[in-house]
């Protein structure tokens, strides 16, 4: 029987302070950017730095959803494996957004940035069958010209992708909402959104009135906006982490079971490890937080018989992430004075950055690559 179990904060916030004072009141701006994550704080560095006056507010605190709890991955490329993105959406969009994904990679790798490593990934298979996928995505991407090799070796049989890597989540923005604030930008935490409309944003305890308005969410994207329902669905994805596992080497991020599970072990020796969404079912399907004793027993086993590390369980959290139907994000214009972009279908460290920047440059009627490949 599926129980639920007691969820801790995620390792990476763990004893960081990303809160920020709650809007009160009523405030004017140029732009109101809803979300404090990677996204929103992509987009309000852009407007910031082309002299827009902009708000930023998060219902909890900065990288307070998925953006500071994921498995800390630095990855090319859409939610889906290049052979699968090129066959669902076309070899000329696949590769495109690809293209830029690994411009933003090697941008995030050449900044001054301790969290940032460049470690390469791993896809290992789990059956004889996705070996095979394995050889065909290696494949395809040595056909369109990306980097990718097979990969034996201790962790087992599959792919190995040099350009990606790894980084902390949560040191990463919560230094990019210090600059912000540095900089001079009110960022608001612990001010959850009653209502988004047109040019306003009606809060707890207070309201915005904006030109205009960018939503940068993730997890829960369909509930503040209702009209996007119909597209958008939002799970929540679960982890634990360790104490140090010291007999454990990994020093690539891996992507197990077609991706369903992942891990990486960091510099001191801890590993941390998420999946399972599909052993939870349905149940997975919801907008609580919390975790489960189905999906823990599975992550555990992994850890256990998988890595084979008896290391302490510190760590036990889960994250809210939002998919669309389409299996690309939600980006663009609801109205001339209402913008989105989220979903992100699991994989939203580099592309929903790369969203968030491109929604900022089209309120700034800008041309954006990105956005004409998601248009």
């Amino acid at each position: 029987m599926q129980q639920e179990i007691q969820a801790d904060d995620s390792v990476w916030r763990d004893g960081r302070d990303l809160s920020l004072p709650p809007l009160r009141g009523e405030r004017r701006a140029g732009v109101c950017v809803v979300g404090l994550g990677g996204s929103g704080l992509s987009a309000i560095e852009e407007l910031h730095a082309a002299g827009v006056d902009v708000i930023g507010i998060d219902a909890g605190r900065v990288a307070a959803g998925a953006a500071g709890a994921n498995g800390g991955f630095l990855l090319a490329g859409l939610a889906q494996f290049h052979h699968d993105a090129v066959a669902r959406f076309g070899r000329e969009r696949a590769l495109g957004i690809y293209t830029l994904t690994r411009r933003e990679l090697d941008a995030r790798f050449a900044e001054p940035d301790s969290s940032c490593r460049r470690t390469g990934s791993l896809r290992i298979a789990a059956s004889a069958e996705e070996e095979a996928d394995c050889l065909r995505q290696i494949e395809a991407m040595q056909r369109d010209g990306l980097a990718a090799e097979p990969y034996l070796g201790a962790e087992g049989r599959g792919v190995l992708i040099p350009d990606d890597g790894v980084f902390d989540p949560a040191l990463h923005w919560g230094a990019l909402a210090a600059r912000l604030r540095g900089g001079g930008v009110a960022l608001y935490g612990d001010t959850p959104v009653r209502r988004v409309e047109a040019g306003r944003v009606d809060a707890a305890h207070g309201r915005v009135h904006a030109e205009c308005v960018l939503v940068a969410v993730d997890g829960g994207l369909e509930t503040l906006l209702p009209q996007l329902a119909g597209d958008v669905r939002s799970a929540r994805l679960q982890m634990l982490a360790t104490a140090r596992a010291c007999e454990l080497r990994l020093t690539r991020p891996v992507y197990y079971r077609d991706g369903h599970d992942y891990w990486q072990q960091f510099v001191d020796g801890r590993v941390v490890l998420g999946g399972g969404r599909d052993i939870g079912g349905d149940a997975e399907w919801r907008h609580d937080g919390g975790v489960s004793s189905r999906v823990q027993a599975h992550l555990e086993h992994l850890l256990r018989d998988t890595l084979g590390t008896r290391a302490a369980i510190t760590h036990r959290w889960s994250a809210q992430v939002a998919f669309t139907t389409r299996g690309l994000p939600q980006f663009g214009a609801l109205s001339p004075q209402l913008f989105v972009t989220g979903a992100y279908n699991g994989t939203g460290n580099i592309f929903g950055a790369l969203c968030g920047r491109a929604l900022a440059q089209q309120v700034l009627g800008r041309r954006s690559e990105l956005a004409e490949w998601l248009a």
